[in-house]
């Protein structure tokens, strides 16, 4: 059988009554299995987990966000998280026995019928990107909901399904293809989230703005010069969360293979120490690969031959991913949960 994960964003992070909506709109969907439904207030954003084949994901993806697009209206929508739409972003990722171009083609038939039945502009990113300006998700989201009115009068912002009529109630849609992604958050024991957006700056690899000695930002022809961030497949910035006082660096791992779990947090520590600052665990939100954990446990493990369970199990206490929301690994690890 063929395993795709769909990864659908939300812009609603607070109403239990629309999730529970969401989760009816699966019911009698065949080959499609609800994962994780992870809500977050303060980034006022749900994270919904989907797997199934090809028919079933596509038909699952389609309900929640029909669903989705019935109850949250973004004219009345304020979060941490960056956001273009009600139905922000939904990833179609290749998990078993099919390829990331049969995915691409899931991610254009979604885009099409969603276009079509919401009336709506749908941008292709990622593997699905037709254009380089495309490919990177915050690229797309540049100005967020707010500036996206006045960006669909441009050309360059025509959308890749749909026409460029702004839908006030739901913005747009992003879908594409795409690897494993790990949205991975640690806590800094700080209420000033200019340190968290420090340390994001410093280690994300598209970096920051370099600035002369009086904090002006150096540009080149017109050009900002930039500096490269220390670590590469990783895209961070700085958010708070009121309710905990504290703040996060919140992380997107594009590639754990090339940036591991355990590097990120490590990294993240670094900076932080030299500004005077602690961490407190971190956290995974949505799913996370087996695969992932092993190899952060074996990085904690100091050469000792231990089993998987012994591995998961140092993985989850050395990144402190119980420190919000206990981390239940029977319903996080996406491997134990198909």
């Amino acid at each position: 059988m063929k395993i795709i994960e769909c990864v659908p964003n939300f812009s609603e992070g607070k109403n239990d009554e629309i999730f529970e909506e969401i989760k009816h709109a699966l019911d009698g969907i065949k080959n499609c299995k609800l994962l994780s439904l992870e809500p977050d207030g303060d980034y006022n954003r749900v994270v919904v987990t989907l797997a199934g084949n090809e028919k079933g994901i596509l038909n699952g993806a389609l309900a929640i966000s029909i669903a989705a697009a019935r109850n949250i209206d973004m004219r009345n929508h304020k979060g941490e998280h960056p956001r273009l739409g009600a139905i922000d972003v939904v990833p179609f990722v290749p998990v078993k026995n099919i390829s990331m171009e049969e995915c691409v083609k899931i991610s254009e038939a979604y885009a099409e019928s969603i276009a079509e039945k919401l009336n709506v502009p749908v941008y292709l990113y990622e593997a699905s990107a037709r254009k380089k300006s495309r490919k990177n998700l915050s690229d797309i989201r540049k100005g967020e909901y707010e500036a996206l009115e006045e960006k669909l009068r441009h050309d360059d912002w025509q959308p890749d399904y749909g026409t460029n009529i702004f839908n006030p109630k739901l913005g747009a849609i992003v879908t594409g293809a795409r690897f494993f992604l790990i949205a991975y958050n640690v806590n800094i024991i700080s209420a000033d989230v200019k340190y968290a957006k420090e340390i994001g700056e410093v280690l994300r690899e598209s970096g920051h703005a370099k600035r002369d000695e009086f904090g002006k930002v150096i540009k080149i022809n017109g050009e900002i010069t930039k500096v490269p961030g220390r670590l590469k497949s990783l895209k961070a910035m700085g958010v708070s969360l009121e309710k905990f006082h504290i703040t996060q660096v919140s992380m997107n791992l594009t590639n754990y293979n090339i940036t591991p779990l355990h590097i990120a947090f490590e990294e993240v520590k670094k900076e932080a120490t030299k500004l005077g600052l602690e961490i407190n665990g971190s956290e995974i939100v949505g799913l996370v690969p087996l695969e992932a954990l092993l190899q952060t446990g074996k990085f904690y493990s100091e050469g000792k031959n231990l089993d998987e369970k012994s591995l998961v199990d140092l993985a989850i206490d050395k990144l402190g991913l119980s420190s919000i929301n206990y981390f239940n690994k029977n319903e996080k690890i996406i491997d134990y949960m198909i």
